[in-house]
C-alpha cells in the first residue's frame, strides 16, 4: 500500500435498520483483505453490534472504532412533535470514557427520547461528551 493506510470512519451494517447491509464478518474480511489497520462502526441511533464487531475485528487484528450515528433532536429530546426535528452526527469513541458516555446517550435516546428514533439533544451530549469525537 503506498502512502497512509485508509480508514472508514463512517460503516453501517446491518444493525442498521432500513440502511445498512453489510454483516460484520464478511466487513471484517474485507478491511482485512484491503489490509486496513482499522475500521469504525456507525450504526443508525444503536450499538446493537459493537460487541460482535468488537471481537470479530481483534480476532483479526484490525482495530475496532466504536461510534454511532445519533439523532440529535433541535428542542428537547423528551419533546414528541413533528415540528422537533432532527439532524444525524456521527460519534466516535475515544477511549473507554467516550465508550460508556455512548453507551448512556444511546440508552438515553431509547428510553427517553424515542420519537420514530432513539433521539438525544444537545444539552444531553453536552453532559455526556468526554472521550466522544463528533464528526459532521
Amino acid at each position: 500500500m503506498d502512502g497512509p493506510p485508509f480508514v472508514h470512519l463512517h460503516c453501517h451494517t446491518d444493525y442498521s435498520l432500513l440502511d445498512g447491509a453489510c454483516e460484520i464478518s464478511q466487513l471484517m474480511d474485507l478491511v482485512a483483505r484491503q489490509e486496513m489497520p482499522a475500521v469504525a462502526i456507525t450504526d443508525h441511533g444503536n450499538l446493537f453490534g459493537a460487541v460482535q464487531f468488537y471481537n470479530e475485528a481483534q480476532q483479526r487484528g484490525i482495530s475496532p472504532i466504536i461510534g454511532c450515528e445519533v439523532y440529535v433532536a433541535q428542542q428537547s429530546h423528551k419533546i414528541a412533535a413533528e415540528s422537533n426535528r432532527y439532524h444525524h452526527l456521527v460519534l466516535l469513541c475515544e477511549n473507554i470514557e467516550g465508550y460508556r458516555n455512548l453507551i448512556q446517550l444511546v440508552s438515553t435516546g431509547f428510553l427517553e427520547g424515542f420519537y420514530y428514533k432513539p433521539r438525544i439533544d444537545k444539552d444531553l451530549l453536552a453532559s455526556h461528551s468526554k472521550g466522544l469525537i463528533a464528526m459532521s
